[in-house]
């Protein structure tokens, strides 16, 4: 049979993994919502950065396009890399 699992354990890991993540992208995150907040895009849109640089928040280099665009835009870049 197969050992029990040790449930706190791998909360423990999960908990300090979520931890070590939004360290990491924090000032993409916040460089995220300020451009968000300056374009004012309307229901279902979002703010794109065209380079693909979070932080590059240059009015020129934003625009708004729908939530599927967006997501398909990043699945594109991901599986070109694969």
């Amino acid at each position: 049979m197969a050992a029990e699992r040790n449930h706190k354990k791998e909360y423990a890991a999960r908990k300090e993994y979520l931890k070590a993540y939004r360290k990491r992208t924090q000032s993409k995150n916040t460089s995220r919502k300020r451009a968000s907040r300056s374009m004012k895009c309307g229901k279902g849109k979002e703010v794109d950065h065209k380079d693909n640089n979070p932080n590059n928040n240059n009015r020129s280099n934003l625009r708004c396009i729908s939530r599927k665009k967006n997501r398909q835009k990043g699945a594109r870049k991901t599986n070109a890399k694969r």
